[in-house]
C-alpha cells in the first residue's frame, strides 16, 4: 500500500461536502430539519423508524422476540427510513430524534406519545416496559448493562471506524485502516475470552446485551459486515462464532433481520412491517 499523502490541517476546518465519499449526501457538520415531512404512523401504539443496518436490526430482534413470547402489546409499525435519500432530516424524524440518526421508537401508547432514540435506549426502555429479557437480579441486570453499554461505546470504532476507512471511503489509507483494524480485532478477543466461560454475554441467560452486540460483532465473524471476515480472521474467534450461531438460529432473531431490509434479493427485502404476516410472506417466498 503506498504512502499516505502528508496531510496539514488548516488554521480553520472548513466543510467541503465533495470530499465524503459515499455518503457526502448524509452527513453534515450542523443538526436540524432540511425539509418539512411528517412521520407516518399506524395502527399499532409502537411505531419503528428505522433501517435495516445493525443499529436498526437490535431493536426489531427485540421486537419479535417480545411478540414470540406473547407479548402482543409489542405489535409495531416499522416505517423505512432511507438514510442514503436524506429522510432522516425530515422535520418529523428530527422531532423523534433530534440526532438524525436511525433507529427512532414513538411510542402512543402513554398519554404524551413517548420518544425514544439512541438503540440502546431503545432496547432499555422495551425491556423495563415488558418486563423481559433484562432480570431482576441487581447483579446480572449490571452485567447485561455493562454489555450494552460496552457495545454503544465500542460499534463507532467498528462502524465509524473500520467499516468507513476499510469499506466505504473514496480511497483507501494504510494508518486508519490498521488503527481500526487493530481494535476491531481487541475487541473481538475482549468477547471471545469472556465467551469461554459463558453461553451469553451476562452468564447463562439471553438478554438484550446479546441483541445489543449480535448485529454488529456476531454479523462481523459470521462475514455479514464489510466483506472482511478474511482481513480480520474472524475464525480466530471461536467462542464468539458459537454464540453468534446460536443467535442466529433464534426465529425472533431470523424475522428481525427482514425488518426494514431495502437491499439485496427483492424477495428478502421487507421495507415496511405493520404485521407479523409481513415477515410470514417474506420467509414464505424462499
Amino acid at each position: 500500500m503506498s504512502e499516505s499523502p502528508v496531510y496539514t490541517p488548516p488554521s480553520v476546518w472548513h466543510w467541503d461536502k465533495a470530499s465524503g465519499g459515499k455518503f457526502a449526501n448524509i452527513n453534515r457538520p450542523i443538526a436540524g430539519a432540511t425539509h418539512e415531512k411528517d412521520l407516518p404512523v399506524g395502527q399499532h401504539p409502537l411505531q419503528l423508524y428505522s433501517i435495516a443496518t445493525p443499529n436498526g436490526v437490535k431493536v426489531t430482534i427485540l421486537l419479535e422476540e417480545l411478540l414470540a413470547l406473547g407479548h402482543t402489546g409489542a405489535e409495531y409499525d416499522a416505517w423505512l427510513v432511507n438514510i442514503s435519500e436524506g429522510e432522516q432530516f425530515s422535520s418529523g424524524f428530527v422531532a423523534a430524534n433530534p440526532n438524525s440518526k436511525i433507529p427512532a421508537l414513538m411510542d402512543h401508547s402513554t398519554a404524551t406519545p413517548t420518544r425514544v432514540f439512541e438503540s440502546g435506549a431503545i432496547l432499555l426502555y422495551l425491556a423495563e416496559k415488558f418486563d423481559a429479557f433484562l432480570p431482576h437480579d441487581h447483579s446480572i441486570r449490571t452485567e447485561v448493562l455493562n454489555w450494552l453499554f460496552w457495545q454503544m461505546g465500542a460499534a463507532p470504532f467498528l462502524g465509524g471506524g473500520f467499516g468507513h476507512f476499510y469499506a466505504y471511503a473514496p480511497e483507501k489509507y494504510e494508518y486508519p485502516i490498521d488503527r481500526y483494524a487493530m481494535e476491531v480485532k481487541r475487541q473481538l478477543d475482549v468477547l471471545d475470552q469472556h465467551l469461554a466461560e459463558r453461553e451469553f454475554l451476562a452468564g447463562d441467560t439471553y438478554t438484550i446485551a446479546d441483541m445489543g452486540v449480535y448485529p454488529w460483532y456476531g454479523l462481523m465473524v459470521q462475514g455479514g459486515l464489510y466483506d472482511a471476515a478474511e482481513f480480520l480472521s474472524v475464525h480466530e474467534y471461536t467462542h464468539v462464532q458459537r454464540w453468534a450461531d446460536a443467535i442466529k438460529a433464534r426465529p425472533a432473531v431470523q424475522r428481525g433481520r427482514l425488518v426494514n431490509k431495502a437491499w439485496g434479493d427483492e424477495a428478502r427485502q421487507l421495507k415496511e412491517r405493520h404485521s407479523a404476516a409481513d415477515i410470514d410472506a417474506v420467509l414464505q417466498a424462499y
